[in-house]
């Protein structure tokens, strides 16, 4: 797949960098660049894109305000934001970006950028991501690796077989965002990944099952939808 980008950035140096190690990627058929956000939507009314490499902070027109505009569009280009903020992440991924990028950028992550939006305009199924902070480096947790998501406040933690993360969603935006994925909720406070549900036990009408090792109690509230659903499972309905 050759993809035609286009580079927003206010900083002419940043511009030129990009530029030069996008060139240099042969999955790149051409690369456009922009000085600001009116700018951008002026080269995008006059050239077909696929991807947009976009800064966040800029004079007027912010990245985030970019991006929303290209939401909008009928077939709207796949984002990267390339910024030296990374407090921005979560509402970048908010507005479906490919990646979140943080400045200087090493030309082996800039690759990694461009094969997720390949594989992105394939046939294959994304894999979602949320971005969480870590020791003040933003890093990107995949849908496929999360096993049960557990409500804390306006918050959530997602838990995977290497750790948890706490990230800045609500328990009930997941649940809508991976409905589709072969997620369920079982109780008020917990989302659980089907897929990595190992047992369900039934004791005396409480049901229980069992995730990663971890005994999650399900309740009475949600129990019909989770036997409805694993029986569509076994039946491959879903």
């Amino acid at each position: 797949m050759s993809l035609r980008v286009l580079i927003v950035d206010d900083e002419r140096p940043v511009r030129d960098e990009l530029t030069y190690l996008l060139e240099r990627d042969d999955r790149i058929a051409s690369v456009t660049a922009a000085d600001s956000g009116t700018e951008a939507l002026r080269l995008l009314r006059e050239h077909d894109v696929d991807a947009v490499f976009l800064d966040i902070a800029m004079p007027g027109l912010s990245g985030l305000d970019l991006a929303a505009v290209l939401a909008r569009f009928r077939t709207p280009p796949r984002i990267v934001f390339v910024t030296a903020h990374a407090e921005h992440a979560v509402d970048a991924f908010d507005l479906h970006a490919v990646d979140y990028l943080l400045k200087p950028v090493r030309e082996e992550r800039l690759r990694e950028a461009v094969r997720r939006i390949t594989d992105v305009g394939g046939t294959a199924p994304q894999d979602d991501t949320i971005a969480v902070e870590l020791g003040g480096v933003t890093r990107l947790v995949a849908r496929s690796t999360v096993v049960y998501v557990e409500a804390q406040g306006d918050y959530s933690r997602l838990h995977t077989a290497s750790g948890s993360h706490l990230v800045r969603l609500p328990i009930s935006s997941l649940e809508e965002r991976w409905r589709d994925t072969g997620f369920i909720r079982i109780h008020r406070s917990l989302l659980v990944s089907l897929r990595h549900v190992d047992e369900i036990r039934e004791d005396d009408g409480h049901v229980a099952v069992i995730v990663d090792g971890r005994e999650l109690q399900v309740s009475r509230r949600h129990t019909p939808a989770l036997r409805e659903q694993l029986r569509r499972t076994r039946r491959g309905d879903a």
